[in-house]
C-alpha cells in the first residue's frame, strides 16, 4: 500500500522523542545525500527571540510582487504542517509533502534519524531546490549557530532581537545568546539587526567585524518616523521610502517592517531588481495568521501566539492602547518550558477575566499550576483544560461590546484557529 501524507507525517513526528539537538553534523548528512540542494537558491536568513515570521513574511511577499519565485520556511506550524513550507504565499500540497518526506527519509534510514527539524528542514530544501526557486526566505528554529538551517550562506542576514529563551540551549546572559543567533552571520553577507540592548549588540558587533561584513541597525543607519496616518517613513542606509503602509496591526510590526525593508536595500546594492511599487504593494498586502490577528469583529476575537515575555510585553502594550474601552477576555495556554511566571503577571495586568487552558501538545503547562501561582493576582479566574471547552465559555461569558484574547503559545493559537474554524466562525 502507498503511504499516505498521515503515514509520512506520523513519522515525521514520531522524530520528536529524539528531542533538540544542537549541531550541524546531522543536517549537513542529509544535504549531502540530497545533492546540497541549499546551493541552488539564493537565501536571507533571520533570527532572533520574536519577529522572525513577521519579518519572513514582509520579505517573501515583497520578492513575490517583485516577479520572483520565493520559497518560505517558518516554524512552527499553526494548523497544518503544509504551512511551514510555502511558495509565493501557497502551503506545499499534500502530494509534495509526501514526495519529499519519502526522499528524505530515504536518506536518513541510512544513519543516526534526525530530529523532527532537521528532517523539515531537509524537506523543504529540497522542495525548493525542486521548484527551482529564486529565493528561500528562511526563520530559524532556536538560536542559529547550530540551527538547522545554519547551512546556507545567504545574500544577508537578519537579527530581530535578543530577550533571555531556551538558556539551557542557549546560555544564561543576553551576551552567550546574542553570540549563538550571530553565528547565522556570513562572509559577503551584511546584516541587519533591531538588537537594543548593549551586551547583545557588542557581540553581534563583534561577530560582523570577526566575519569582515557590514552591520547595519535600526535606530542607526536604518531609521523610521511614524505619520500620523498610521503609515511611516524609512529612512535607510541609502534609501528613503516614504508613506509606507503596511497590512498587519502593532506599532512592532513597523519595526518588523523596516528590518525587512534594510534587507531589501541590501539585496538592491547588490543587484537584486525591485520596483518601489513592489516594495509597497508587497509590505501592505502582507498577512501572518496568529499574530495579533483579528479572527473575527463580531464577536471580537483577537488571536496572538505571544509566547515569551518579550513578546506578552508587546501584546499588553498594544492591549492598553487599543482595548482600553473593552472589557477583555484572555484564554491562556502556555509551554511548560517557557518563562511562563512573568508572562501571567502582565496578562493579569490587562485582563478583565482570564482563563487557564491547555493547547493538544506535549510540552503544554498544567492549567491547574498556573492557577496556582495566577490566583493571588486575579480574582476572575477560571480552569477550563479542555482549549475549545474554554474558547466556549469565553465567547458565551463576553458581550458584543467586548472582546476575546486568545493567547500565551503559538500552539494554543493554533488549536483554537481549527477548533473557530470548525465551529463555523469566520471573519466578520
Amino acid at each position: 500500500m502507498i503511504p499516505s501524507i498521515d503515514d509520512h507525517l506520523s513519522a515525521l513526528y514520531r522524530l520528536r522523542r529524539f528531542g533538540i539537538k544542537l549541531g550541524l553534523a546531522s543536517i549537513s548528512r542529509l544535504m549531502r545525500g540530497l545533492g546540497n540542494p541549499q546551493d541552488r537558491f539564493s537565501s536571507i536568513h533571520i533570527a532572533g527571540t520574536n519577529g522572525k515570521g513577521s519579518i519572513a513574511a514582509f520579505l517573501s511577499s515583497v520578492l513575490a510582487q517583485g516577479g520572483y519565485k520565493v520559497g518560505l520556511y517558518t516554524s512552527p506550524h499553526l494548523v497544518r504542517f503544509n504551512e511551514r513550507i510555502q511558495i509565493n504565499g501557497r502551503p506545499i500540497s499534500d502530494k509534495d509533502v509526501a514526495r519529499v518526506a519519502e526522499v528524505v527519509q530515504r536518506i536518513y534510514t541510512q544513519g543516526e534519524p534526525p530530529t523532527f527539524f532537521e528532517c523539515a528542514t531537509a524537506m523543504a530544501f529540497y522542495h525548493f531546490a525542486s521548484e527551482k526557486v529564486d529565493w528561500a526566505v528562511l526563520e530559524t528554529g532556536m538560536g542559529g549557530r547550530y540551527d538547522a538551517t545554519n547551512v546556507v550562506h545567504p545574500e544577508v542576514s537578519i537579527i530581530s532581537n535578543i530577550s533571555m529563551e531556551h538558556q539551557e540551549y542557549l546560555g544564561n546572559t543576553l551576551a552567550k545568546i546574542a553570540r549563538e543567533k550571530a553565528g547565522i552571520i556570513k562572509k559577503n553577507a551584511g546584516i541587519v539587526t533591531g538588537t537594543r540592548q548593549k551586551s547583545a549588540l557588542k557581540v553581534i558587533e563583534q561577530v560582523a567585524t570577526e566575519k569582515e561584513v557590514p552591520l547595519y541597525r535600526l535606530g542607526k543607519e536604518i531609521r523610521i518616523r511614524k505619520n500620523k496616518e498610521g503609515s511611516f517613513t524609512y529612512l535607510g542606509i541609502g534609501r528613503r521610502w516614504p508613506q509606507v503602509k503596511i497590512g498587519m496591526i502593532g506599532d512592532h510590526q513597523v519595526t518588523n517592517a523596516a528590518l525587512a525593508l534594510g534587507a531589501l536595500e541590501l539585496l538592491q546594492k547588490k543587484g537584486v531588481y525591485l520596483t518601489d511599487e513592489a516594495v509597497y504593494e508587497g509590505l501592505a498586502a502582507t498577512r501572518w495568521p496568529g499574530r495579533l490577528e483579528v479572527f473575527s469583529r463580531k464577536p471580537f476575537i483577537l488571536l496572538d501566539g505571544a509566547h515569551n515575555p518579550s513578546a506578552v510585553r508587546t501584546l499588553k502594550k498594544f492591549l492598553e492602547n487599543s482595548f482600553s474601552s473593552r472589557r477583555l477576555t484572555m484564554v491562556v495556554g502556555v509551554l511548560e518550558d517557557k518563562a511562563w511566571k512573568p508572562m501571567l503577571r502582565d496578562l493579569a495586568a490587562v485582563a478583565h477575566r482570564i482563563i487557564l487552558t491547555r493547547p493538544q501538545y506535549e510540552r503544554a503547562a498544567d492549567p491547574h499550576k498556573l492557577a496556582s501561582f495566577l490566583r493571588p493576582l486575579k480574582q476572575d479566574l477560571v480552569v477550563i483544560p479542555k482549549l475549545s471547552d474554554a474558547i466556549s465559555f469565553a465567547l458565551e461569558e463576553t458581550s458584543k461590546a467586548d472582546a476575546v484574547c486568545i493567547t500565551g503559545s503559538l500552539y494554543t493559537v493554533g488549536d483554537a484557529r481549527a477548533y473557530l474554524d470548525s465551529a463555523g466562525f469566520h471573519f466578520s
